[in-house]
Parts: C-alpha cells; sequence; structure tokens
C-alpha cells in the first residue's frame, strides 16, 4: 500500500504537538539559535528499513537538508549509516525523538514481518497481518508489513466481511450468520471464523467464500485443506509465532494472519549521532 501525505501529516502533526509542547525548553536554553549541527542516523542492529517518507516529512517541515541513498525495504546492516540530516541544531534535537520514535517502530514491524515471510517463503502462504494496530498508527503499521514483504488484511471494518466468533455466538451458529449475511450483503465474498472441524463443515455447506481457521493444530490444518480441496482459500490464524509458522505454512493454507506483527515487533535498534 501506499502511504497518503494526509496521513503523514496527520500523525506528524499528532507526535510533534505531543512531544513538543510548548516548546523544548532544555534545547533552547542550551543551543543558540541559528547552531547548525550535522547528525547521521545509524542502525545498532541488522534490520529492514522503512519509515523514510515519514521521518523524510518532518524534516522537510523543518528545513533540515538531508542526504542518503537507502530507502524502504533495503536490508541495513548494523554499524550502517541510513540517512544524514543538517540544520539547526535547536531544530533537529527538538524532532530528534519523534523522528526515532517513527522510524523505529516501523523498521521494527518490517524487520519482523521479513522473518516470517522469509520463514515460509518455500510454501504457497502469504503472510497477513491484522487490525491489532495501535489506534492513530494503522496506516503507517500496514505500510511497513507491506515494506516487509507481508500482505494487509482489512484496513477497516468496512473492507470485507468477516464474521467472528462472536457474531456467530449471537447470531446462534454458523448456518445462521452466513444466512445473515448473504442476504443483507449480497454479491460480498463473506470470510468466516472456524474454530473446529464442525464449523468447518457446516462453512462449507453454507456458502462461505473463506476461511479463518482459528487457533487449530497442524494435524487439523492438514486435514482440513484436504477436506477443501482447494475450492475456497484458507486462512490460519491464532497462536502463530516464529517457532511454528513454518509448520503452519507447510499444511498447505493459502494465508497466515499474525497479530503480533504490528501489535508486538519490537523497535528496531536505531541511534542518532552527531556527525
Amino acid at each position: 500500500m501506499q502511504l497518503s501525505s494526509k496521513e503523514i501529516d496527520r500523525i506528524i502533526e499528532t507526535a510533534l504537538a505531543e512531544d513538543i509542547g510548548k516548546g523544548d525548553i532544555t534545547t533552547n536554553a542550551l543551543i543558540d539559535s541559528g547552531t547548525t549541527a550535522k547528525f547521521s542516523f545509524v542502525s545498532r542492529e541488522d534490520i529492514i528499513l522503512c519509515g523514510l517518507p515519514v521521518i523524510t516529512r518532518i524534516f522537510d517541515k523543518f528545513a533540515i537538508t538531508q542526504s542518503g541513498n537507502h530507502k524502504d525495504g533495503d536490508k541495513i546492516l548494523a554499524g550502517e549509516t541510513l540517512l544524514k540530516i543538517t540544520g539547526e541544531g535547536r531544530a533537529i534535537l527538538t524532532v530528534e525523538r519523534v523522528s526515532l520514535n517513527l522510524l523505529q517502530h516501523m523498521s521494527g514491524i518490517a524487520t519482523l514481518t521479513h522473518k516470517y515471510v522469509e520463514r515460509v517463503k518455500h510454501t504457497k502462504a502469504k503472510i497477513l497481518d491484522t487490525r491489532k494496530t495501535m489506534p492513530g498508527l494503522r496506516e503507517i503499521e500496514k505500510y511497513a508489513v507491506g515494506i516487509g514483504g507481508g500482505q494487509n488484511h482489512r484496513m477497516r471494518l468496512d473492507d470485507g466481511v468477516l464474521i467472528k466468533d462472536n457474531h456467530i455466538t449471537i447470531c446462534g451458529g454458523v448456518k445462521e450468520a452466513l444466512k445473515r449475511a448473504r442476504k443483507n450483503l449480497p454479491g460480498i465474498k463473506i470470510e468466516i471464523e472456524c474454530e473446529s472441524l464442525e464449523q468447518v463443515k457446516a462453512a462449507l455447506e453454507n456458502g462461505a467464500d473463506i476461511l479463518l481457521l482459528d487457533n487449530m493444530k497442524p494435524a487439523l490444518l492438514k486435514e482440513i485443506v484436504a477436506l477443501v480441496k482447494g475450492q475456497i482459500p484458507l486462512e490460519a490464524s491464532g497462536g502463530i509465532n516464529l517457532d511454528n509458522v513454518k509448520q503452519i505454512a507447510e499444511t498447505g493454507v493459502d494465508f497466515i494472519s499474525i497479530g503480533a506483527l504490528t501489535h508486538s515487533a519490537p523497535n528496531a535498534d536505531i541511534g542518532l549521532d552527531m556527525s
């Protein structure tokens, strides 16, 4: 997905207002106005770089010049310089934390996603994100998943039909939930969550278009893959980590959705050093 300029600006303005308040009183007290400084963003670990379009937007707003040949998606080795900046010392130090927060967060998501993608690249399974994102940061987090080689699931609730366990419970079962969805949303593909083989069979009998197989062991996933025979896509989700994702992918499912890509990715270790 592409980042929208409007969304980048919204995130930046919110982050800067939150962090700066009425002004950086420490920097303004210690650094003379007009003092020029040069800094470099340096990675302390191997990462997949992500977030340059966001932080460069910050620097543009503060008349901070930038130089570097890297782009989002590049593999960066520990000790490598990502970007060099030059500008008024006060401006650089004032936006330092927000710039690092966004760059570290987005690069962390891209790096973790890449690890999952590498684990399953010998299979047909595609790695998906979820809606388990930080409020207000969904677009940049899902963008980071894409930079890491993953694919985006629904951006919002209006992006597609996904009948979850609580929907099924309220409706009184898989059959009734699918019946209502078909009646009220004609012509739209319907994905439904299944927690057992019985629910899978009911979903198939009642015209589901995609099955979300929740918290199932590899043996059961293989059984369902054999039952479905490629008629509709299968998505595995729940309890998936770097240790078991390879085994799950090898069952033959089409997609693997992982909330941890966005809600649990550790920040990439990136520093801002004076040049």
